[in-house]
């Protein structure tokens, strides 16, 4: 079983429970951070979107990274 990549730097092993999408890292719950995924389909003018997101989940660093600089 993969363990969380986080908590083996702090000592400690933890079972991963999800992959961040960025980076690949195992993670377990209290090390991933869930983030909607904005889904469409179709061609403009006719985008539909999902009332949802889809889930995806980023560890700590790759979000700090990649989220701030992507609003920008």
């Amino acid at each position: 079983m993969m363990k969380c990549y986080d908590c083996a730097e702090e000592g400690k092993t933890e079972e991963a429970s999800v992959v961040c999408i960025v980076c690949g890292k195992g993670l377990c719950s209290a090390h991933a951070k869930e983030m909607p995924l904005q889904v469409s389909v179709g061609k403009p003018p006719n985008v539909k979107h999902l009332h949802k997101g889809l889930p995806h989940f980023m560890c700590n660093y790759c979000l700090e990274n990649t989220v701030e600089d992507a609003c920008v």
